[in-house]
């Protein structure tokens, strides 16, 4: 059977088969990232691109996972990591006001107790994890130094502007994505230079923003051109695909889709859950980082909002609510766990290689494209 045909220019920019990327998933409940090195090799081996979601791989360790991607494709990747505003960051390790002190003494008292409570109210042993979490200024930076290093051929910002590496970027004939949930912030890293453009819709697993994905696309569309754009949020198979190119987009950003392929590294459990879930089974919810983010919905998101309690800002409630997930990681709670997912898990069914759910996606928008749609739609005469 011969490979269906699906070209824009997305495929040209980032030297791809299919106008598919593999969002760059990070952390999950039991793994630092879900897209890594099996998936992401996959994935291009496929004829997308490949991300690995490296936001929380210190330095020597994103190293090893760019070289392991390297052993098993040929095929370009990228390397996802987030950018938070300085001003939201802790102090380096080296100087500073509140430098070396255990985040937990920044906390306030009362969330403090509040964790406290969550703990004994599901039972969970009294367990404590790393101190000191890693995002800061200086951990940025110097994963950044690895990317420019292991000449990684694209970089994707998940989170924040990516401008200031960008000329480094370049030089080094590396494409920029950045992934935006609004206008506003799509024309700034546009104008920051970055090659594409994503537009998440609010319907996205993981950190997501506060619009649908069908308005956000097209505004970005024409807030941007000549820019092109990725769409990104509810895109699960080939009529997500096919939607987005009618939307104005080149390409689509996907992650819940792949979450469940065999060579995604996420818990067996958490996938059973995302298999199982309906479109109304997610929740957005500031718990795990302080930014929003959809997950699967648990008992312990409700009951965080039930009592009402604020969440801190990122990345110090990532920090604060690990007391509680490394301790349910412990004792085998799973259901506590980070588990982001899109609405879109409602009609993820079933495990299948990357390379089929890639594959089928890119056939059924194909046919789609070529027949469906003219088949419905028939043009008023001149």
């Amino acid at each position: 059977m011969s490979r269906p045909v699906l070209r824009t220019p997305l495929c040209d920019l980032l030297g791809i088969e299919y106008p598919v990327i593999l969002a760059g998933m990070g952390s999950s409940g039991t793994t630092p990232a879900v897209a890594r090195a099996e998936l992401v090799a996959a994935v291009s081996n496929a004829g997308g691109l490949g991300v690995i979601g490296g936001a929380a791989f210190p330095p020597d360790e994103l190293r090893r996972e760019i070289r392991k991607v390297r052993d098993l494709t040929d095929k370009p990747f990228g390397v996802d990591l987030l950018l938070p505003t300085l001003g939201q960051l802790p102090p380096a390790s080296g100087g500073g006001e509140g430098a070396g002190r255990d985040w937990r003494e920044l906390v306030p008292g009362d969330i403090r107790e509040f964790v406290l409570r969550l703990k004994r109210q599901f039972d969970l042993p009294d367990v404590q994890p790393e101190a000191m979490p890693r995002f800061t200024p200086d951990y940025i930076q110097r994963q950044m130094e690895v990317v420019l290093e292991e000449r990684v051929p694209v970089f994707a910002s998940g989170l924040g502007n990516p401008a200031p590496f960008v000329p480094d970027l370049h030089r080094q004939g590396a494409r920029v994505i950045a992934l935006v949930g609004n206008v506003k912030n799509a024309r700034r890293v546009a104008d920051g230079g970055a090659d594409v453009v994503v537009a998440q819709g609010y319907d996205a697993g993981g950190h997501t923003g506060r619009i649908g994905t069908m308005s956000l696309v097209p505004q970005v569309v024409d807030a941007v051109a000549p820019t092109p754009v990725v769409a990104a949020g509810g895109i699960g198979d080939g009529r997500g695909l096919a939607a987005a190119l009618c939307l104005g987009a080149v390409g689509v950003w996907v992650g819940t889709a792949f979450l469940v392929a065999e060579e995604s590294p996420l818990d067996p459990e958490l996938k059973q859950r995302i298999l199982e879930a309906s479109e109304e089974d997610t929740r957005v919810t500031r718990i795990y980082s302080g930014k929003t983010m959809r997950n699967i919905t648990n008992p312990l998101i409700e009951e965080w909002e039930r009592a009402g309690v604020p969440t801190l800002p990122f990345p110090f409630q990532g920090a604060i609510i690990r007391e509680v997930t490394y301790a349910a990681q412990k004792a085998g709670r799973k259901e506590l766990l980070m588990n982001p997912a899109g609405q879109v898990a409602g009609m993820v069914r079933r495990i299948r290689p990357a390379r089929e759910i890639l594959e089928d996606m890119v056939a059924q928008a194909a046919e789609v494209l070529a027949r469906v749609l003219p088949s419905r739609v028939q043009a008023s005469p001149p």
